[in-house]
C-alpha cells in the first residue's frame, strides 16, 4: 500500500497497526459498522496559519458560457436539452439510501482516544498538526477513510462474553447438581444391586436347603412307610387281642356261673372252709382268671361313672343376640373424654387381664404373681382371691351366669372356679405349653383355650374332658373367643393370621390374612358384624365378618398393641399399647383419642357395661379407672 501524499510512511504504518485497518484503503460507507458506543467531542480553537504558507486553489467555473460571436439558437436549445438530460441522469444516480448512523472518522477516533487516556498535550499537538495538514492540502480525509467501530464491537463481545460466562456458571451448577444426582442414583443402584444379589443368594440357599430337606425326607420315607405298616399291624394285633380278651372274659364268666350252680346243687358234700378274719387276702392268691375278673369289674365301674357324666351337646337353636337391639336403641353419643379417676394397686407383678362381671359391678384382675382377685366397684375393695396356679396367669373369663370363672395360666392348665365358695372346682390339663387365652361358650357348657403349642382346645365342663383339638396354626395361638350366641370360634395367632372354626366339628372354616406381624389379640364387636385385631407392631385392623374382608387398618405403632375391646355400643374401640397409651378409635369418624396415665406398658383394657368407665391394667401391677 502507498502512503498518502505528504505524510511519512512510518506514521501511517503506526496508525494502521494501532487501529488494525489499512488507512490508505477507502472504506465503503454502506458496509461500515454502526457505532453504538458514546463518544465525547471537545470544542477546539484552530489557529490560523500564516498567509505566506497558504496556497490558494483555483476554483473551476462550472457555469457553461457561450463564446461571444457564436450565438446560435439551435445550439443553445441542444445545449439546454443536454444539460437537462445530464441533470436527470445525475439525479437518478445520486438517489442513495439514507444513512441512519454516520461512521466515525479518523480524527474523531484519535481525539476521543486521547481524551479518554488524558493525553491533553498530545491531543493539542495532534489537532494543530492535523488541521494544518488539511488546510495545506497535504492530507485528504476522503483518501484516509473511516475507522470501524472496534470498541463497539469489543463492548458487544464483552457483553456476550459476560452472558456466556453466566450461562457457563449456570451450566456448571446444573452439571454439579446432575453429578450429585448421578452419584446418589449410582449409590441407590449399588444398594439395590447388592440387595438383589443378597436376595438371590438367600433364594439359592433356600432352594439348596429345600432340596436337601427333600432328599433328607426322601431318605426317611421308606422308614416312615415301614413304621406306618408296623403301626397298622400293631393296631390289628391290638384289636385281635381285645377280641380274644373279651372272649376269654365271657368264657370265664360262663365257667364261674356253672361252678356256682354246681356248688349250690351239692352243698352238703362240700366241706366248709373257714377263713380267718384279716388273713383272707394273704392266703387267697389270685390267678389269671381272678385278675381278668378284677379288671372287668374296674372297667364296668369306670363305664358306670362315665355314664353319670354325659357329654354336653352344642346348642342348635341359639337365641338371638340381645346386643343387636341394645345397639339400635342406644342413641347416646360416644364418649371419649375419659380422665383418670382412681388407681387400684392389686398385684405385685404386671396385670395381664381384666374381666367385668356380666351382671354386677365387679371385676376380676389376673396378674403374673400367680393369683387373681375379685374386686368390688367403685371402691376397689378385694372380695375374693384365688391362688391355685403354679405360674403366671394370662387370661380369665366369666361364666355367662357370672357364678363361675375360668382362668388360663403359664402352667399349661385351665382352671374353673366357683365364685360362691372361692375354690377351684375343675382343672383341665392337656396343653403342652403355656395357655394364653380362654373363653366361655354362651350356653356355659364349654370352655375354649389357646396355647403356645400352636393348638386350641374345646373342653366339656360336664364330662370334664377335651372334646376337640383345633389344629391349623403354625405358631403360638395368642387369642381365642366365641362368636356371641353361636358355635363359631375366632383365633389369632403369631403366624399373622386369624382363623374361624366350627366348634362342633373342629374344622377351620375361614382364614384371614393381612397382618404383617404377630397377632396379639382379636375380638368381636357386640353386634358381631366387625372383628378387631391388633399385632405386635401396633397395627389395628377391622374386618367385615359378613364379607370376611378387611375394612380399615390403623397404625398406632411402633409400640405393640396388647389388647383390643369394644364398648357395648360397638362405636368405640379401645387398644392397650406397649408405650402405656390407651388409644380410643371412633369408628364413625375415624378419629383417634389418646389416654395418657400409665407409667409403663399397658397390657389390658375393658369398658364397663354402661360405657361410662374404662379400666386398664399395666405392668406396674395397678388397675386404673377412667371415667
Amino acid at each position: 500500500m502507498a502512503a498518502p501524499r505528504g505524510v511519512p510512511g512510518s506514521t501511517l504504518q503506526v496508525l494502521e497497526e494501532a487501529l488494525g485497518v489499512g488507512l490508505t484503503d477507502a472504506g465503503d460507507p454502506a458496509c461500515a459498522v454502526a457505532a453504538e458506543g458514546a463518544y465525547y467531542l471537545e470544542q477546539v480553537t484552530i489557529t490560523e496559519a500564516s498567509e505566506d504558507d497558504y496556497e490558494y486553489e483555483e476554483i473551476p467555473d462550472d457555469n457553461f458560457s457561450i463564446p461571444e460571436g457564436e450565438e446560435d439558437l439551435a445550439k443553445a436549445i441542444q445545449i439546454v436539452q443536454e444539460q437537462a438530460t445530464d441533470t436527470h441522469i445525475l439525479e437518478e444516480k445520486t438517489d442513495l439510501p439514507s444513512k441512519h448512523v454516520a461512521p466515525e472518522v479518523i480524527e474523531d477516533f484519535l481525539c476521543n482516544f486521547l481524551m479518554r487516556m488524558g493525553m491533553t498535550r498530545t491531543l493539542d499537538c495532534f489537532q494543530s498538526e492535523w488541521y494544518e495538514f488539511i488546510q495545506k492540502g497535504v492530507t485528504e480525509v476522503r483518501d484516509v477513510g473511516n475507522v470501524p467501530d472496534v470498541y463497539t464491537q469489543n463492548m458487544l463481545l464483552e457483553t456476550e462474553n459476560k452472558n456466556l460466562k453466566k450461562d457457563l456458571k449456570h451450566y456448571k451448577q446444573a452439571a454439579d447438581k446432575a453429578r450429585e444426582e448421578l452419584l446418589k442414583i449410582q449409590k441407590e443402584r449399588d444398594f439395590h444391586r447388592m440387595h438383589h444379589k443378597r436376595t438371590v443368594q438367600e433364594k439359592n440357599k433356600l432352594i439348596n436347603d429345600l432340596k436337601g430337606l427333600k432328599l433328607h425326607y426322601a431318605s426317611y420315607e421308606p422308614t416312615i412307610r415301614v413304621l406306618h405298616e408296623k403301626h397298622h399291624t400293631l393296631l390289628k394285633q391290638k384289636m385281635l387281642t381285645s377280641l380274644q380278651r373279651d372272649r376269654a372274659v365271657k368264657q370265664i364268666s360262663r365257667i364261674q356261673a356253672t361252678s356256682m350252680y354246681a356248688v349250690s346243687g351239692c352243698g352238703n358234700s362240700v366241706p366248709e372252709i373257714r377263713a380267718i378274719p384279716g388273713r383272707e387276702k394273704e392266703y387267697a392268691p389270685e390267678g389269671p382268671t381272678q385278675n381278668d375278673l378284677h379288671g372287668t369289674r374296674e372297667q364296668d365301674k369306670y363305664k358306670t361313672k362315665m355314664k353319670n357324666k354325659m357329654d354336653s351337646k352344642f346348642p342348635t337353636a341359639m337365641q338371638p343376640n340381645p346386643n343387636l337391639y341394645f345397639c339400635k336403641e342406644n342413641n347416646r353419643p360416644a364418649k371419649f373424654d375419659y380422665k383418670l379417676n382412681n388407681i387400684f394397686r392389686l398385684h405385685s407383678l404386671p396385670v395381664s387381664c381384666i374381666a367385668i362381671h356380666p351382671r354386677k359391678d365387679i371385676l376380676v384382675s389376673c396378674g403374673e404373681d400367680h393369683i387373681w382377685k375379685l374386686v368390688g366397684l367403685p371402691k376397689g375393695n378385694v372380695l375374693l382371691t384365688g391362688c391355685s396356679h403354679t405360674d403366671w396367669l394370662s387370661n380369665c373369663c366369666f361364666h355367662p351366669s357370672g357364678n363361675k370363672l375360668a382362668t388360663a395360666s403359664g402352667d399349661t392348665t385351665v382352671k374353673l372356679w366357683d365364685l360362691s365358695k372361692g375354690n377351684c372346682i375343675l382343672t383341665f390339663e392337656g396343653h403342652g405349653h403355656a395357655v394364653w387365652s380362654c373363653t366361655w361358650h354362651t350356653c356355659g357348657d364349654f370352655v375354649a383355650s389357646s396355647s403356645l403349642d400352636t393348638t386350641s382346645k374345646i373342653w366339656d365342663v360336664n364330662s370334664e374332658r377335651c372334646r376337640c383339638t383345633l389344629y391349623g396354626h403354625t405358631d403360638s395361638v395368642n387369642s381365642i373367643e366365641f362368636f356371641p350366641y353361636s358355635n363359631t370360634l375366632l383365633t389369632g395367632s403369631a403366624d399373622k393370621s386369624l382363623s374361624l372354626w366350627d366348634a362342633r366339628t373342629g374344622k377351620c372354616e375361614q382364614t384371614l390374612y393381612g397382618h404383617m406381624h404377630s397377632i396379639n389379640d382379636a375380638t368381636f364387636a357386640p353386634r358381631g358384624h366387625i372383628i378387631a385385631s391388633c399385632d405386635s407392631c401396633g397395627v389395628t385392623k377391622l374386618w367385615d365378618f359378613r364379607k370376611l374382608l378387611p375394612i380399615v387398618s390403623i397404625d398406632t405403632g411402633p409400640s405393640p398393641g396388647n389388647e383390643v375391646n369394644f364398648d357395648l355400643s360397638g362405636r368405640v374401640l379401645a387398644q392397650a399399647s406397649g408405650n402405656g397409651v390407651i388409644h380410643l378409635l371412633d369408628l364413625k369418624s375415624g378419629a383417634i383419642h389418646r389416654l395418657m396415665g400409665h407409667e409403663n406398658e399397658a397390657h389390658t383394657v375393658v369398658f364397663s357395661h354402661d360405657g361410662e368407665s374404662l379400666f386398664s391394667g399395666g405392668s406396674d401391677g395397678t388397675v386404673r379407672k377412667w371415667s
